[in-house]
């Protein structure tokens, strides 16, 4: 029986998801919100869909179905995708496995201290709060109709044309510090190898925290980086009067390290890339890429 999967929201781990396992025989559909995306996405591979406000999602789409996965970020109306799927319930009975890409930030500010799934959610941000109670909608989904949820709660996710080295090539790198910022980060292809493992040993209601075993302030990874690539770091600039907006201000709010052995235990995966220094080493023999959007 040939597998398929249906990808709502087909954003920066997604896409990659769906380029991988159609190239293992695969039927894959998914989302996105704009015809100027769709048309970016149409490569023959994928059945690309309109998704949003406007444009009404049919449950055709999970005709054949047996995986799903949503990355669509919720807004202050909940979780679209999960309140979609709960309409659609009764075509979605062939699911074997559907995940939710969540965030390690619905953890919070920690000082620097450490979280695990069992840990209280304490965000801060809204998107981080949005992300708790999208959380919420997708496990009701799984208690009340048997939906075989399971929740990745994603660190900084870095890749090929999405990580430090492009902005240090660029010139817009910038390494901005707040004392005892302690922040995780996680490889594309360590994400894609978690979502792997876990289609491969499904456990419906499970959350996984999906990052590397170093947490590092981020002045020291561009550093790093420039190292690597042989050129001066930019200056250091203090949190408390470098100029950022709003949103990019957010991100050095919350400090905090998060434990990543259930992935380990329950999976069986070996990051291949444990530590910031593994991935951007790996990165150095990309050739630049143009950044994706989610």
């Amino acid at each position: 029986m040939t597998k398929k999967i249906v990808c709502l929201g087909m954003g920066y781990v997604a896409t990659a998801l769906a380029d991988r396992l159609s190239t293992q025989g695969w039927a894959v559909a998914g989302t996105c919100t704009s015809v100027a995306k769709r048309a970016a996405l149409a490569d023959g591979i994928v059945s690309i869909t309109l998704f949003s406000p406007e444009h009404l999602l049919s449950a055709e789409i999970l005709s054949g179905a047996t995986h799903l996965i949503s990355s669509i970020p919720p807004d202050d109306q909940g979780d679209a995708a999960a309140a979609w799927l709960a309409q659609n319930i009764g075509s979605a009975e062939g699911l074997e496995w559907a995940a939710l890409l969540s965030t390690t930030g619905v953890y919070g500010d920690r000082h620097g201290d450490w979280a695990d799934e069992e840990s209280d959610l304490r965000p801060t941000a809204p998107r981080s709060q949005r992300r708790a109670q999208a959380e919420q909608q997708w496990l009701d989904l799984h208690r009340e109709h048997g939906v075989p949820v399971h929740i990745f709660r994603l660190a900084g996710i870095y890749g090929p044309g999405r990580n430090p080295l492009d902005g240090i090539r660029a010139g817009t790198a910038r390494r901005i510090v707040k004392p005892g910022l302690m922040l995780g980060r996680i490889h594309l292809e360590d994400i894609l190898g978690v979502l792997m493992a876990s289609i491969e040993r499904p456990h419906a209601g499970s959350i996984y925290n999906v990052t590397d075993d170093e947490a590092a302030p981020p002045q020291d990874v561009v550093a790093y980086g420039c190292r690597a690539l042989g050129v001066e770091p930019p200056p250091e600039e203090d949190f408390d009067t470098a100029e950022m907006s709003s949103h990019g201000r957010s991100f050095y709010l919350d400090s905090k390290r998060v434990r990543n052995d259930r992935i380990k235990r329950e999976l069986g995966y070996r990051l291949r890339y444990p530590t910031y220094r593994e991935g951007i080493a790996a990165l150095m023999s990309e050739p630049p890429r143009a950044r994706r959007r989610d």
